[in-house]
């Protein structure tokens, strides 16, 4: 987060790419909200008129002409003002999708030390609330801000016209308001960003606790995240209080100021009448004048509490978009040999996240020959899932390089790049989509028959056959409704439903019962077959699926060799394949 807001003009500039295709009808729009609001301010004139015409002389020929344009003065207002919204909606509602679909595209291109960096809850707020603000301040805020403080000056400017002393009264209380709105931007802007930071915060907790719910619920700890989310939604309500009490204080003071403003018109009005320099109808004007005036003026501190509401937003989203896109394109891309042999190589590779003081892996060289499967195995924190991760580029090497078939891959196309690799995490995320979409997203451009096919590698196609419209199936968010096994099965066709030259498989029997894992490593055998896999491997089953091991002691290989030669030659590999064993069986139970 910044650690200062910078000004909210500067902020607000940051809007205009998106604005300027709309401001034409935004313009128009704000010519009809000053039109309707003329008319509204021209009927206090009219009025003078009534007063000091067929009123004071009696003679009523005149007044329905009178009458008749102040209807039409009103209908136009009411006219002008439908037309405002009309004009406004659809480009409001363009401005808010433009910025949405960036922030997206954007969430998308960044790379994962970013997201690593920020709560999901957080990113959330800025696509959909934050964008929700900048919204109704194109529709609304900025229209009225301009226009009201227009109708502020003009009215002023009519009531120097009907009497210069009823002016002056106008000015002396309009100035201090002016005072008191600068000072209250500066004020409400930093309470405001903090608002919105907090928000963030408070929909993370929900996000979080919301899938997390069958955690929660089998430890108990539903009361305790209760707990902190009351904590946390009490932060928040403090800083709203502090917000209102800002505003508070401003509408105090914006309502005391124009009512003691018509007072003090009242008094020198009616001295006026009295001594004959100011006529009733002048007076009647002045004080319907300064009526109509009322809500430009009271409004402006509201407005001026959206306008820094949405600069605190624009910085909030900005921060996203104006994030560095670490990892791209290279400007010369190589190609790869066709076909991809997936020779992969590890050459000196060294690897620190964002901000760290130590390395993770330090000087790895591993040489994996082409359809050969070697498992990664070692204590918690060696570098494992670091190390694959390197390979489709999701970080980038410190120092070193990753080769696919003699190419850094830093000089492939990220799309050839993670086309050429399949990859399966630890955790199989699924999304809440058929099972078709699922599958497919593993691969840019695929049919059924490739679906179906990948399935049957993956041994699952029996259980969505099974599924109550098969491919068709919705699956739920996360993949919830269905079993450890089934899910891990559906990543493992994922992965191999573009026919990757690659495979990258971070611990793909994580989590699974006994009678789980004989399925799914029956799929995973099938899967390995013919392609290049690194696998990091928790458990002893999956080992014995590698034609080879590299061991990883603090960031480093400390060993490679078959399972069977490093089970014999290495005390370090039996301790920790007992280890594996030891936790295996505790999982169990």
């Amino acid at each position: 987060m910044k650690d200062q807001s910078t000004s909210t003009a500067a902020a607000l500039r940051r809007l205009w790419p998106y604005i300027k295709p709309v401001r034409t009808p935004l313009l128009l729009s704000m010519s009809a909200t000053f039109g309707a609001m003329l008319c509204g301010l021209g009927i206090p004139l009219i009025t003078q008129r009534i007063v000091d015409g067929p009123i004071a002389h009696r003679d009523l020929a005149a007044l329905p002409w009178l009458v008749l344009l102040v209807g039409v003065l009103g209908c136009t207002e009411a006219a002008l003002f439908y037309t405002r919204r009309r004009l406004i909606a659809r480009p409001a509602a363009a401005v808010e999708a433009h910025l949405r679909a960036d922030i997206y595209r954007k969430l998308q291109r960044l790379p994962v030390s970013f997201h690593d960096r920020y709560q999901s809850g957080q990113l959330l707020s800025r696509a959909s609330t934050d964008v929700g603000t900048v919204r109704r301040w194109v529709a609304f805020a900025v229209i009225f801000l301009v226009v009201n403080t227009s109708i502020v000056v003009v009215g002023i400017g009519v009531l120097f016209w009907l009497a210069p002393a009823l002016g002056i009264v106008a000015l002396c209380y309009t100035l201090p308001l002016v005072l008191m709105s600068y000072l209250f931007e500066s004020r409400f802007k930093v309470v405001a960003r903090r608002a919105q930071d907090q928000a963030g915060d408070l929909t993370t907790r929900v996000e979080e606790s919301v899938l997390g719910i069958r955690v929660l619920k089998a430890f108990g700890r539903g009361p305790e995240l209760s707990r902190r989310f009351a904590a946390e939604a009490r932060e928040l309500r403090n800083t709203e209080m502090a917000k209102f009490r800002i505003f508070a204080l401003l509408w105090a003071v914006l309502i005391v100021l124009p009512e003691l403003g018509i007072a003090g018109q009242l008094a020198i009005g009616t001295i006026g009448i009295a001594d004959g320099t100011t006529t009733i109808g002048t007076l009647v004007a002045a004080i319907a004048v300064s009526a109509y005036l009322r809500w430009p003026v009271d409004s402006i501190g509201w407005l001026l509490a959206e306008t820094n509401q949405t600069s605190a937003a624009t910085e909030r989203i900005f921060e996203v978009l104006d994030a560095p896109v670490t990892i791209t394109d290279p400007e010369s891309p190589v190609p790869l040999t066709t076909p991809v042999v997936g020779h992969v190589r590890f050459e000196d590779v060294r690897f620190a996240y964002p901000g760290a003081d130590r390395e993770v892996l330090r000087g790895i060289d591993l040489d994996l020959r082409p359809g050969e499967t070697v498992a990664l195995v070692g204590s918690t924190g060696s570098g494992k899932t670091t190390l694959t991760a390197l390979v489709p580029r999701l970080y980038d090497v410190t120092s070193g390089r990753v080769t696919i078939d003699g190419v850094d891959v830093r000089d492939l196309r990220l799309d050839v790049l993670r086309g050429t690799i399949g990859a399966a995490f630890e955790e199989p995320v699924l999304f809440s989509a058929s099972v078709r979409e699922n599958v497919a997203l593993g691969s840019a451009d695929v049919d059924d028959s490739r679906v179906r096919e990948a399935l049957r590698v993956a041994r699952a196609e029996e259980f969505v056959e099974a599924l109550p419209w098969g491919l068709e199936t919705r699956i739920g968010e996360q993949g919830m409704s269905l079993s450890g096994g089934q899910r891990q099965r559906l990543a493992l066709a994922r992965a191999v439903v573009g026919h990757p030259a690659v495979l990258v498989l971070d611990d793909p029997l994580s989590a699974l019962d006994v009678h789980t894992e004989a399925e799914v490593e029956g799929a995973l055998r099938r899967v390995l077959h013919g392609v290049t896999a690194l696998v990091v491997a928790h458990r002893p089953s999956t080992v014995q699926l590698a034609d080879r091991v590299a061991m990883l002691v603090d960031g480093r290989i400390a060993a490679t060799g078959t399972h069977r030669e490093l089970l014999a030659e290495n005390a370090e590999y039996r301790r920790l394949l007992s280890t594996m064993e030891e936790e295996e069986e505790v999982a169990a139970r």
